[in-house]
């Protein structure tokens, strides 16, 4: 199990802390922010990117696959969505969208290039993005 605490210090400033380590959240200064750190939408990006580049690398020492290198590059965006069925906001006709460039290096065969394709959409975050998430909010106030 994952736990992070994270507490507004200024502004729209976040620290964060998982009890080993520390990091920052930020909106941009166009968005009243002081940029000192990602944004949440640039730590859930990063999240998933760390994710990919870790189960690739996995998959590939637990087959003795040779890997040179991976690199996972994460967009996100709201696009409009022609037909909005879909839609979490139908109103609105736009849907959450992120797409990916992964870049891996070795010596591959086709059987292996296909495999590795196919290990990007296995990643624990990426599967918990795309599968059915629940959230149990619990707010208290003092």
């Amino acid at each position: 199990m994952s736990q992070v605490v994270a507490t507004l210090t200024s502004g729209l400033r976040v620290s964060m802390s998982n009890g080993r380590h520390e990091w920052l959240a930020d909106e941009p200064i166009a968005l009243g922010g002081a940029d000192s750190g990602p944004d949440p939408y640039e730590l859930l990006l990063a999240s998933l990117a760390a994710c990919t580049c870790i189960t690739l690398s996995y998959y590939c020492q637990r087959k003795g696959i040779a890997l040179d290198s991976v690199s996972a590059t994460y967009d996100f965006d709201r696009v409009h969505a022609n037909d909005c069925a879909d839609c979490d906001n139908p109103k609105t006709g736009l849907i959450d969208r992120i797409t990916s460039e992964i870049e891996i290096s070795g010596d591959f065969d086709d059987a292996q290039r296909r495999r590795l394709t196919e290990i990007v959409e296995r990643c624990p975050v990426h599967k918990t993005l795309t599968g059915r998430l629940t959230i149990a909010d619990n707010t208290t106030f003092s």
